[in-house]
């Protein structure tokens, strides 16, 4: 045997195991990268809460590094500095939603089934994620100026146009969708219907009299947003 391998015998059996030796250098590097990523990840959670709720400008690096509890040294040794971490988060934030969508599986399921989880899903996302949409409104007020320095951004929805576009070719082929439909504007439109609802409540409250955060009425609206594509999808 090899001095690379040691030999352990297993709790339920006699036989002996065979198992890779550990180096101690890579024993020792493990701990340092779980807190690296931890410190990692503490410091984009607490920049999200802070640039969705005072925006690029408003938001201050001292902060953020409070939020997260870490010494702004720190925070600038992780990510260079304001403009560095906001575009992280930005990146970050699309990641997050692109990647529950992908475990939507739409490629496996029914043309119609499929644009209705799509639909339910998008419109929970933004109600169980207000920082998404908070996000979205300081970087359109910028239009879109540090989104445009990511690399990511483009391949990371590549993947969504791609399976709306599965859904609506087979249901065109199975004849429950129109065939003239163009993916990313339903997408949109699903997101439009959803965001206008959830980032005007409060002054669409006061002017039609109707409390819109109420569980009835977000819950009605969702079936409205379902109700809507479905409609324009219809052949």
């Amino acid at each position: 045997m090899s001095e690379a391998k040691t030999v352990k015998r297993s709790a339920k059996s006699a036989e002996p195991v065979e198992t890779e030796k550990t180096s101690p250098r890579a024993a020792s590097e493990r701990p340092r990268l779980r807190d690296a990523e931890r410190t990692s990840k503490a410091i984009l959670a607490a920049a999200t809460k802070e640039f969705a709720e005072r925006g690029y400008g408003g938001a201050r690096v001292d902060a953020i590094a409070e939020r997260a509890k870490i010494n702004k040294r720190m925070l600038y040794h992780y990510f260079g500095g304001k403009d560095a971490l906001y575009v992280a988060v930005l990146e970050g934030s699309y990641i997050a939603i692109r990647s529950a969508e992908a475990r939507l599986d739409l490629s496996h399921r029914s043309p119609a089934e499929g644009m209705r989880e799509l639909v339910v899903f998008t419109w929970q996302y933004f109600l169980d994620h207000p920082e998404f949409l908070g996000i979205l409104s300081t970087e359109n007020m910028h239009k879109a100026r540090f989104l445009k320095r990511s690399a990511r951004i483009f391949e990371l929805h590549s993947p969504l146009v791609s399976e709306i576009s599965g859904l609506l070719d087979r249901g065109a082929a199975a004849g429950v969708f129109r065939s003239d439909c163009d993916p990313v504007k339903i997408y949109m439109s699903i997101a439009a219907l959803g965001s206008f609802f959830l980032t005007n409540r409060w002054t669409l409250s006061t002017i039609f009299r109707r409390n819109l955060s109420d569980k009835s009425e977000i819950d009605a609206w969702g079936e409205h947003i379902v109700d809507v594509i479905f409609a324009y999808l219809r052949p």
